[in-house]
């Protein structure tokens, strides 16, 4: 008999200390989940992350109580590891999730894109040793163009002499002139060159290449529930911090407050001063977008007199992408046109279900329109308008994970995870849709106004409407403060 005490009280003491060490581990790792819940935001709607918490500290100090009184012990024993696995799990989704969505920012802090020494396909020139001499657009470029220079001289130990032209289309007419023998090439500048030489790809080749990373400054902090988002869209496909021309130049203002969302759709080719690279002199605004993300945005708030705190950037995959993840969307299309950008498809009057393929066309289409860009530009926004709706419906919103995950290789945006669970943690509390308006930037097209990027070339421009700019800046100051 007196063995089995002795058996029974070797065996609580067992019990004992695997409780104490289970418990810590809860603790711990409840703590953990706790922390983290709070850090960025989650559950913060409706009083649930305090009511979480109140309960995980209930349960601690209960099971804890159990744990010191040595009452009990195999159903504590059984309770924590199930406490254990459970805060584990919450652990884990909580990193995977962050994780997840972090990644829509990784690129968000640079742009990267190429700078290379093209030579004619047929040349027969394979290196850089080979030349001498090379034609670039040094006012336009000269700090991008030094980095490639003193980069060659480098590596290769070739000290090549600069020719100044007036832009890089120049530099690519001269070089199939025979003028010169090879040219510079920035990788944001060749969609300036591809819109009047479609083929000019297949008629040359990179002898030499480097990368380049331009730093983007971080978001601005927001006044109260307002905000202002820049979305852009940049016309091509693959990676999203390819620098490019952003043809999508929308700024959705945003109030929490009175659920209130301007879209403010501000065509490509209106004629602006371009700020950074632009060295603010007068252009198409779709060409700030070569000198990255940073000068768009620059650009739009000295137009508009307004802070833009975030932006979100999606090239023509993630349009898909983000489609597709939403399983459709729906808008009201009030003129028929056919859509050359979709192999001619017919778009009639009325509401229509788009796929992400039949979507892209109607976004992108503008020559068949009876008001080109413009009538583009409100399609957009019927488009944006139609995700908003998806994205804030509750059967999105509870998918929230998969949809950002799906997006991760295709969208960059600088707002952080707590400002996105922010937005979504206001429509899980208040719930509702939000009255989403729109309004586009107007004025008369002109052609021959003097282009900084591309001198000398006659392209098309709409030199704004002052009362137009008038009355957009008013709209969208009337939303931020709430009116």
């Amino acid at each position: 008999m007196r063995r089995d005490k002795y058996r029974r009280k070797k065996t609580s003491k067992v019990l004992d200390w695997i409780n104490y060490i289970l418990l810590a581990g809860f603790v711990i790792l409840a703590g953990s989940v706790l922390f983290q819940m709070f850090r960025y935001n989650l559950l913060a709607f409706r009083f649930l992350n305090i009511i979480v918490t109140l309960l995980v500290i209930f349960l601690s100090i209960g099971i804890g109580a159990l744990v010191v009184k040595k009452k009990a012990q195999t159903f504590t024993i059984l309770f924590l590891i199930f406490g254990i696995m459970v805060t584990s799990l919450g652990v884990f989704g909580i990193q995977q999730f962050v994780s997840v969505t972090s990644k829509l920012n990784e690129t968000a802090t640079v742009s990267n894109y190429t700078m290379s020494i093209a030579v004619l396909k047929d040349s027969g020139i394979e290196s850089v040793s080979e030349i001498q001499s090379v034609a670039a657009p040094v006012g336009n470029d000269q700090e991008n163009i030094q980095k490639l220079i003193d980069d060659i001289q480098k590596n290769q130990q070739q000290r090549l002499e600069v020719t100044s032209v007036d832009s890089y289309l120049e530099a690519y007419k001269q070089l199939q002139s025979g003028e010169v023998k090879a040219i510079v090439l920035n990788e944001g500048f060749e969609n300036i060159i591809e819109s009047e030489y479609p083929n000019h790809a297949a008629t040359i080749k990179k002898i030499y290449t480097m990368g380049v990373k331009k730093k983007i400054k971080g978001p601005k902090a927001t006044k109260g529930n307002a905000m202002t988002i820049y979305v852009s869209g940049i016309d091509t496909y693959g990676p999203i911090n390819s620098v490019s021309r952003s043809d999508v130049n929308i700024l959705m203002t945003v109030n929490r407050d009175t659920k209130k969302v301007l879209l403010t759709s501000t065509p490509r080719d209106s004629y602006v001063p371009i700020a950074d690279g632009g060295n603010n002199q007068n252009d198409k605004l779709t060409h700030a977008g070569i000198y990255g993300v940073d000068a768009s945005i620059h650009t739009l708030e000295n137009l508009y007199g307004i802070d833009i705190n975030y932006y979100a950037r999606l090239n023509f995959t993630s349009f898909l992408n983000l489609i597709d993840l939403l399983g459709g969307i729906e808008v009201y299309n009030d003129q028929a046109f056919s859509a050359h950008t979709n192999d001619g498809k017919y778009y009639p009057v009325g509401t229509l279900q788009l796929s992400s393929k039949d979507a892209l066309g109607f976004v992108r289409e503008r020559y068949s329109l009876a008001d080109g860009d413009r009538d583009r530009g409100r399609n957009q926004q019927k488009v944006i308008t139609a995700i908003i709706q998806k994205l804030t419906s509750p059967e999105v919103l509870a998918n929230y994970s998969a949809v950002i995950q799906g997006l991760q290789e295709s969208v960059q945006t600088n707002m952080p995870v707590e400002a996105m669970m922010e937005l979504v943690n206001g429509q899980l509390e208040k719930g509702g849709k939000y009255e989403v308006k729109s309004q586009d930037l107007k004025g008369t097209g002109k052609m021959g106004l003097p282009s900084y990027a591309m001198p000398g070339s006659q392209l098309y421009m709409m030199e704004v409407d002052q009362n137009s700019l008038a009355n957009v800046k008013a709209a969208m100051t009337a939303v931020l403060e709430g009116k």
